[in-house]
């Protein structure tokens, strides 16, 4: 593979991934609810829900998407009704004093169910399957192996995508660790509890492309 199609899928993958979307406000929102523990948990499921969605789509479920209009719409439902559903939860979230440790806010969420919700949304959005099937096609030479090159493409893109919502988690957790009264905690939890369930609305009004 030329290295100018590597450089290019990298400039391009970082602009959009810098840019953020209902999985990142996920990860800001668990970071600031709940510490570094669960930015971790969230961190990790980002990276797992990429890798299926850019698997599914190479193995054509976006293709599927594009053209199933029925389909489109469940996964599209679901993905909506579950980001407004953790919204609804992290706003009614209860606060902790400053005397109550992170480890205490944190056990009432335990990592693997934060991880599994990160994983959940990242994977069952079907704008982003279909954004693969739309994205990776650009970088790839129709002269080489196929399979070879999408392998590149998806470790990249996962690095990629890891470090981006690393970073996220990493700031919204040292925001947290200066916020201790229980005012400003039931602030930060409804104000991420609300991008949560406009990105929700926002993904229910997602519309089909059509060629």
């Amino acid at each position: 593979m030329p290295i100018e199609n590597w450089l290019a899928f990298i400039a391009a993958s970082a602009i959009m991934l810098a840019i953020p979307g209902p999985t990142i406000l996920l990860v800001i929102s668990y970071a600031l609810g709940h510490g570094r523990k669960a930015s971790s948990a969230t961190v990790a499921g980002v990276a797992l829900g990429d890798f299926t969605a850019m698997t599914a789509s190479m193995l054509g479920l976006g293709a599927l998407l594009a053209t199933s209009a029925a389909l489109f719409t469940v996964l599209k439902w679901v993905g909506a009704t579950y980001l407004i559903y953790l919204g609804i939860k992290l706003w009614r979230a209860p606060v902790g004093t400053s005397a109550e440790g992170e480890g205490d806010v944190t056990g009432r969420e335990r990592p693997l169910k934060i991880f599994l919700h990160t994983y959940i949304v990242t994977a069952l959005n079907p704008k982003s399957i279909i954004f693969f099937v739309a994205f990776l096609p650009q970088f790839l030479v129709p002269t080489l192996p196929f399979w070879p090159q999408v392998l590149i493409f998806e470790v990249t893109f996962l690095v990629l995508a890891t470090c981006n919502a690393a970073l996220y988690g990493l700031l919204a957790s040292a925001a947290r660790n200066t916020i201790r009264k229980p005012s400003v905690q039931r602030v930060v939890n409804r104000t991420g509890g609300g991008l949560l369930i406009g990105a929700g609305l926002l993904a229910a009004g997602w519309k089909k492309a059509v060629a």
